[in-house]
């Protein structure tokens, strides 16, 4: 008796301490993968609140490309991602996106009609919009004397060392095919070559090309102009009111990030619990405050104050004619090695 007694308590004393190490917890563990600062502080801990049975491992990534390489892993841990546009269209192409059941998200609901039948999710079956937003140029009205109209004037010999671009292939090359009037989507040689040399030109007048650093840089008066996605944009002018952001007349880039579930995920129904808790109004209008991109929640949006809700630039109407000069980046596998091998020669010239 007294050895069932002492080997009783030895179990337990090791399963006190696996509870301590995670190992006895009989919480299911949610793998959450997101890009950095992209949510709000308190949301992962409300979930849980709510979900007591659920534990939510939140890792962040730098960019979509460093997401695609880990969850294109077959030992994948992650249930829910949150990748652009044409990362989700790639992904969906390559098998790596598990279908969502959308009974099991009503306030999928709540999601902007507009935001639906997307190009890169034409039938609605992997995706749900979480953020959206433009690219644009950031400028400061007192060292801007010129009306910021067209991606011409980053390539003005006056702002010469004033002018910071994102050190992102995609984005900037896509920039200079807007500018040379070219499809962002371009994969004609000639037009590729044609916005590698206008970059290669416009190099001479650049500051830096960075990500992050951008927001300070401008909040600081550091610079001129800058290009950037319209939420950083507006963190930006909350900052400084010297800051005001615009659309280039030739258009630009209109993106969608986008809640999805990879297809190692081992927890699909907790995945859409968590996506379902995401499209929730309250939350949604949480994030969308928190980071300052324009919710793709029409509910949320409601909430959130007038100023803006009514902000056309953050909230443009997305009508015929600004959706005509808008673009959605477009998944192309083959183009991407060649918009890495123009950005390498960019930087190195």
């Amino acid at each position: 008796m007294k050895k069932i007694l002492s080997l009783i308590l030895c179990i337990a004393f090791i399963c006190t301490i696996a509870i301590f190490a995670g190992g006895c917890s009989s919480k299911t563990k949610l793998f959450v993968y997101n890009v950095g600062d992209y949510i709000h502080p308190d949301v992962v801990g409300m979930f849980e609140q709510e979900n007591p049975d659920i534990k939510v491992v939140y890792e962040m990534f730098d960019s979509v490309e460093e997401m695609y390489m880990k969850v294109s892993n077959a030992t994948s841990p992650y249930d829910v991602v949150i990748p652009s546009d044409y990362m989700l269209e790639q992904m969906i192409d390559e098998g790596l996106l598990n279908k969502i059941n959308y009974d099991n998200i009503p306030n999928y609901a709540n999601i902007d009609p507009n935001m639906r039948n997307l190009d890169f999710d034409p039938t609605n079956e992997y995706t749900v919009p979480y953020m959206w937003g433009t690219i644009g140029i950031l400028y400061n009205k007192t060292m801007v004397d010129d009306e910021v109209t067209d991606w011409d004037i980053l390539w003005n010999e006056k702002y010469k060392g004033n002018i910071f671009m994102l050190n992102q292939e995609r984005d900037m090359v896509s920039v200079a095919l807007k500018k040379c009037g070219y499809s962002m989507n371009s994969d004609n040689e000639a037009e590729l070559a044609e916005a590698e040399a206008a970059l290669k030109e416009q190099s001479a007048l650049v500051k830096a090309y960075c990500g992050d650093e951008i927001k300070d840089n401008m909040i600081n008066g550091n610079a001129a102009l800058a290009v950037v996605w319209s939420g950083d944009a507006y963190f930006c002018i909350e900052q400084n009111p010297d800051l005001a952001y615009a659309i280039p007349s030739e258009g630009s880039n209109l993106w969608f990030d986008c809640m999805a579930i990879p297809t190692t995920s081992t927890h699909q129904a907790e995945a859409e619990k968590f996506i379902d808790f995401m499209s929730r109004p309250d939350i949604a209008k949480l994030n969308a405050e928190y980071i300052g991109y324009s919710t793709a929640n029409t509910a949320a949006r409601d909430l959130l104050d007038e100023n803006v809700k009514n902000d056309a630039l953050r909230y443009p109407e997305l009508n015929e004619d600004f959706m005509n000069k808008m673009e959605i980046f477009a998944y192309n596998k083959s183009r991407n090695a060649k918009l890495t091998d123009i950005w390498t020669r960019v930087l190195n010239s």
